[in-house]
């Protein structure tokens, strides 16, 4: 067999771990046959999910490690090592495996050919954007309600950090084939509203802020902005009136201001929902007589009662308090009504840490409706942000007095760190950011060290181009075998199971830790292997293929920043 046709037939072939899961698995049937066993119920079980991968900590033991022996082995009666060494023989000899070794009491470490693992650069850059991304959720339509932050104010630091996880989140989402709406409640109806009204009335009247009032300079600001797009006295209105126009206009122009400030973070919704709406359309009075028609609705104390106590609640709720007033959870219901009636499968809501004891009755309420709880219904709970400055927390916003807002977030460290620190640790823990930190252009700064790598394979891309090393030159994937092109290259092949970890387990966080890592891999690679020729050295085609290497980890990083909402900069 020529070169040419040998390369060829090395370049069509990539084991991914799915590929390499599958064939462990028909090896087993494989083995379960000649044992006699195929039949054994433990092995009808099976299916190739239950074939886990795990890459090993020592790269020394192989690219994959598979434990499937050890749950073999006891419900079959034989012993690991044994089991574990007849599927070892059985996968040897497939093209690809460059060889199989047994560890410890049954582990099967596997190692992949250079040529298998290398293909994956071709595959990588010609998938493109695409790369990571798969219809498994195909077919599912998901409402994502998040930040809803009251308009009465600028946007906290723990509705930033739902901007930022949330939109991250749809991002991902999307990407695993999911039609996702991203939806605000907004929240217009309420004793919070009058308050806020009122507070903008003393503001324009230069009296103190009441008592329950809102502060900050943020009200002026707003007050006079009211006052101004009136174009007549206010003063002359009597107080009803008068306290209904600074209601209308304020939140207008409140809510104008944070979905001006959420546009600029990068976040924007298809669907702003009035809680209003709910009331003047009847909601609540149709999710009442459908939960009604349901058998869980009951009247008790001349009050409307749900009996959420039958599905997991600590006690039954009011939904229409004795004097006729809708209570708190009454809005709820019509809401999530509302939702399910615009056909939406999955409904997830990111609240704050303040709502954590809510899920359980939001949960019943859901069962209540005759849906599965934590599937038609998904409630994620985020923590506590706090910003630190010469490790000290920052604690008061210049412009809203007693909070500090995304506004402020973004006046200190940018668009991009403001969203990558946000995103890039778990939700439900608590947060602090270190301001400085991320101020700084050095690799302690995460998102940074990040983009950087980005740039850095963008500049080795161009001047491959005027140093003649093209990815037309040529590409001999047995060729990428040096142990940093190996470690780099089983971190790419990695991507499409992150993402789909981080969307099934609804955590974008796990693609900023997993994009931090390839950038560790990268920056080790590009010390240890050259792209470019030195000096008069002629272009090869190992050179040419590591070309192919560069730009698969430029596309990976920049897929998953993406992802995050972040920007990847060609140049630093």
């Amino acid at each position: 067999m020529g070169i040419t046709r040998q390369r060829a037939r090395l370049h069509s072939f990539l084991m991914t771990p799915d590929d390499l899961a599958r064939i462990i698995f028909e090896r087993i049937l494989e083995v379960a046959a000649s044992r006699g066993v195929s039949e054994d119920p433990v092995v009808t079980a099976l299916s190739t999910a239950d074939v886990v991968l795990e890459r090993p900590k020592n790269r020394e033991h192989g690219d994959w490690a598979a434990s499937i022996a050890l749950k073999l082995a006891k419900p079959l009666g034989v012993n690991p090592r044994e089991i574990a060494q007849e599927i070892a023989d059985a996968i040897a000899s497939v093209e690809g495996i460059a060889g199989v070794e047994i560890a410890g009491p049954g582990f099967i470490n596997i190692r992949l050919s250079a040529a298998s693992a290398g293909t994956l650069a071709q595959v990588i850059v010609q998938a493109a954007d695409q790369y990571g991304s798969s219809l498994a959720y195909r077919g599912i339509k998901m409402n994502l309600e998040f930040v809803s932050a009251n308009p009465t104010g600028p946007i906290h630091m723990g509705g930033t950090r739902w901007a930022a996880v949330g939109d991250s989140l749809a991002r991902v989402l999307q990407s695993q084939g999911a039609e996702v709406t991203r939806e605000y409640y907004f929240n217009d109806h309420g004793a919070q509203i009058d308050r806020f009204a009122r507070s903008l009335i003393a503001a324009y009247q230069g009296q103190p802020t009441p008592e329950d009032g809102y502060g900050g300079a943020y009200i002026h600001d707003i007050a006079e902005r009211v006052a101004v797009a009136y174009a007549h006295d206010l003063s002359t209105l009597p107080a009803d009136e008068m306290q209904e126009v600074f209601r209308s206009m304020g939140v207008e122009l409140m809510f104008g201001e944070i979905k001006q400030q959420l546009h600029d973070f990068g976040v924007d919704f298809d669907v702003y929902f009035h809680e209003d709406s709910l009331y003047e359309t009847r909601a609540v009075d149709r999710a009442v007589e459908r939960l009604r028609e349901l058998g869980v609705i009951f009247d008790k104390d001349g009050a409307v009662w749900l009996r959420t106590t039958d599905f997991g609640d600590d006690k039954d709720r009011v939904v229409i308090k004795s004097d006729g007033q809708a209570a708190y959870i009454a809005g709820d219901l019509a809401y999530y009504l509302n939702k399910r009636e615009r056909g939406f499968d999955q409904n997830i809501i990111m609240l704050g840490a303040d709502h954590h004891g809510y899920v359980a009755r939001m949960m019943a309420m859901c069962q209540a409706f005759g849906d599965e709880p934590h599937v038609n219904l998904q409630i994620l709970i985020g923590q506590m942000v706090n910003l630190l400055r010469d490790g000290q927390p920052v604690r008061m916003s210049k412009r809203a007095g007693t909070i500090v807002t995304l506004e402020d977030l973004v006046e200190a460290v940018g668009v991009d760190a403001g969203r990558y620190a946000l995103v890039r640790s778990s939700s439900d823990s608590q947060l602090d950011i270190d301001l400085d930190l991320l101020a700084k252009h050095t690799n302690d700064n995460p998102v940074f060290y990040v983009q950087y790598a980005h740039a850095r394979t963008c500049s080795v891309s161009r001047n491959a181009v005027a140093a003649g090393v093209t990815r037309e030159g040529g590409f001999a994937p047995e060729m990428l075998d040096h142990e940093t092109e190996s470690v780099l290259l089983g971190a790419l092949q990695e991507f499409p199971r992150i993402v789909a970890q981080a969307a099934s387990l609804r955590e974008p966080h796990r693609i900023a830790r997993y994009i931090e890592e390839v950038a560790g891999h990268y920056h080790r690679w590009y010390d240890k292997c050259r792209v470019l020729p030195l000096a008069d050295e002629p272009v090869t085609s190992l050179q040419c293929t590591r070309l192919w290497l560069n730009d698969a980890t430029s596309q990976v990083i920049r897929n998953g920043l993406t992802m995050l909402g972040v920007s990847a900069p060609e140049r630093m």
